[in-house]
């Protein structure tokens, strides 16, 4: 049952937040207008799910009362029968608008893909899930913007790192793609026909930006410069203009060869260490902290298998959430609508399961 002292607190909220957006002290700083304007883009989805599942909770009421008027009985049960099947998921709909939003959620995400276990065909499988996130991400508004990349002869990819921007909330899109992706197939440089066993790693982070206050002292990077390398080998860049940046005191590395401009691809590799760096210090926090979190966002274990691409069976299995697909031909081209939509769905179950045991 919804406590609906708990909603009237939320709508109070609700009038003070709407009074800050309009104080030219909060427009005027953008860090605190970006976080009154999450806020109330929450408030307000909690306030239309409150009055939908509340009318319908009325319209019940109302209906059981008039099902003991003989001329209105049968309209009655009508009416009953449509608000009790709506009201569950009303009500569900009001839980899931009542969790707290994550507003990492709305962020760029930070993708990096390598191959793994498999020699030549690692890579290849690489190549793939990023065909696969591409032609996801064309189809539904999003930008893909490559940072690096190492291919290797047969088109595949033994690296690639590039962002998710645009869309809806592209880091909380693709959060769970964090993980151990495996391959069963038989490979292109396979002569026998035998099935074999690759991997690749997908490693999903949210980009910094402003909010994080994360400023690296030019003592702590060490900026090499090189020649960038052409796609697959062709067309090499004989210029300078590839940008590798170490950050020292934890020797965490990014580089950038994407643009001609020395100095754009030096801002792209420091946007790239300054989420990896932040992402390292998340973790030890949390390891620190001892913290336990059930839900999949919580999981962050990159070493984890987290599915199977069957290609012989043309069968997907997500081993998070005990799913099985039979349509990986559809997948590989893009249509992750479903997947994507399961694993969240799990997500926010686990999350209510979780605030319903604290409440």
């Amino acid at each position: 049952m919804i406590e609906r002292g708990q909603i009237a607190k939320a709508l109070e909220r609700l009038a003070v937040v709407e009074a800050e957006m309009a104080d030219p002290a909060v427009t005027g700083n953008r860090k605190r207008y970006q976080e009154v304007l999450r806020e109330h883009t929450r408030l307000k989805r909690i306030e239309a799910a409150a009055e939908h599942a509340f009318g319908l909770e009325s319209d019940l009421a109302a209906a059981r009362e008039m099902e003991s008027d003989p001329e209105m009985a049968e309209m009655a049960r009508e009416e009953i029968a449509r608000a009790e099947a709506e009201l569950p998921k009303a009500e569900e709909r009001l839980l899931r608008a009542l969790l707290p939003a994550d507003p990492l959620d709305e962020r760029n995400a930070m993708v990096e893909i390598r191959a793994g276990t498999g020699g030549d065909e690692a890579a290849l499988f690489a190549g793939d899930l990023f065909r696969m996130y591409l032609k996801y991400c064309e189809a539904h508004g999003y930008t893909i913007s490559v940072m690096d990349e190492a291919q290797n002869e047969l088109g595949g990819y033994k690296e690639v790192v590039f962002t998710i921007s645009g869309g809806e909330s592209p880091y909380g899109r693709f959060r769970f793609e964090s993980g151990g992706h495996r391959v069963q197939r038989v490979p292109v440089t396979e002569a026998q026909g035998r099935i074999h066993t690759s991997a690749a790693t997908v490693i999903v982070l949210p980009e910094a930006d402003e909010e994080d206050e994360l400023e690296i002292p030019e003592s702590e990077l060490r900026i090499d410069i090189f020649c960038a390398g052409g796609h697959g080998g062709q067309g090499v860049n004989t210029t300078y203009s590839a940008i590798r940046i170490t950050h020292l005191p934890t020797g965490l590395v990014a580089q950038c060869q994407d643009e001609r401009s020395q100095h754009r691809n030096k801002e792209k590799a420091l946007a790239v260490l300054k989420s990896r760096i932040l992402d390292a210090r998340r973790q030890a926090e949390e390891a620190k902290a001892g913290a336990t979190r059930l839900t999949l966002r919580g999981s962050g274990d990159r070493s984890q298998r987290i599915r199977t691409y069957n290609f012989p069976q043309n069968r997907l299995t997500d081993h998070r959430i005990n799913l099985t697909l039979y349509s990986l031909d559809r997948v590989m081209e893009g249509e992750l609508d479903g997947l994507l939509e399961q694993l969240e769905d799990f997500d926010l179950k686990q999350r209510l399961a979780a605030a319903t045991e604290q409440a």
